[in-house]
């Protein structure tokens, strides 16, 4: 049965509503991309169910769903794990304007998942499952009780378009009895494209993200969130070709019994290519696997 993406939103919500029984929210995540140290205590287990667009670039249409189902556990009150199945649906169409890329067109059809042997005058669209993730996460300290939380998180990723392994040290202050929460992650990411001729092209990616929430009624926060994204064209941060500034809000509604987060970044005009990344630009803006807007829901379940 081919995933479109009619059934792969309807299939990511059949996951949260068929998991919907439990008595908690411990381990809500406030913010849409920043991960934070509010884990799972130990024994305990929650289903999260992710779904991200990215949308908009240079002209035309480019549209790039992916959907994450995760069972999180906690193995000690510090240590947390987890698992995903990941989903992708994509549909592209003369979305790229830049004279490198396109040639003698005045616009061409490519991105991040678009094979590169694709007729670039012609649309593109693809779905189906992308692979798996694993993650842990370790507290070195807790934010509710130092004044900086510190954590260390890794996931390694294997998928159809892509194997990654990611990194990040997770930065959290809480204030105003925990209404308030300053977060910061730092991630590092060594990747493998397949979709590309002659696949296994290595990249790397350093992000830095930063973000505040404060809970302003008793189950409702608000905040904003940014990113300052740097890509680069070998592994372990080597030849940088891309830099960009995305920022935006996010809004969170935790139950007694589950948790939904949305959250929007838009892309900030001012982004550059650079080393030979000159064709993934257009605009003042960057694209590949990047877009004007950025979306994401999740909603979470503790399942004991």
């Amino acid at each position: 049965m081919k995933l479109t993406i009619q059934r792969l939103i309807a299939f990511s919500f059949f996951l949260a509503a068929t998991l919907h029984f439990s008595f908690a929210h411990a381990g809500e995540g406030v913010f849409g991309w920043i991960y934070t140290l509010d884990l799972q205590p130990k024994g305990t287990l929650e289903f999260e169910q992710r779904l991200q667009l990215n949308q908009q670039q240079a002209a035309g249409k480019f549209e790039s769903w992916t959907a994450r189902s995760e069972l999180e556990y906690g193995l000690t009150n510090d240590l947390q794990i987890a698992g995903y199945i990941n989903s992708y649906y994509t549909s592209a169409n003369q979305n790229y304007t830049n004279a490198e890329a396109c040639e003698d067109s005045p616009s061409c059809t490519g991105g991040y998942g678009v094979p590169s042997s694709h007729d670039p005058s012609s649309p593109y669209k693809q779905s189906g499952v992308e692979g798996v993730s694993l993650e842990a996460i370790y507290r070195i300290t807790n934010p509710v009780t130092s004044p900086v939380g510190v954590g260390l998180y890794l996931e390694p990723s294997w998928g159809k378009n892509k194997d990654e392994i990611e990194a990040r040290l997770l930065l959290q202050s809480n204030f105003i009895d925990d209404r308030l929460v300053l977060a910061s992650n730092i991630v590092v990411a060594n990747e493998r494209l397949k979709f590309i001729e002659n696949g296994n092209v290595p990249e790397s990616m350093l992000d830095i993200l930063v973000g505040g929430s404060y809970r302003f009624a008793p189950k409702w926060s608000a905040g904003v969130e940014a990113r300052f994204h740097n890509d680069y064209s070998e592994l372990n941060l080597r030849n940088q070709v891309q830099r960009a500034t995305f920022v935006g809000p996010n809004l969170h509604y935790a139950a007694k019994d589950w948790w939904v987060t949305g959250a929007w970044r838009y892309q900030l005009a001012g982004g550059n290519c650079m080393g030979g990344g000159e064709a993934e630009c257009s605009d003042a803006r960057v694209w590949d696997s990047h877009t004007v807007n950025e979306y994401i829901l999740k909603v979470g379940f503790p399942l004991n």
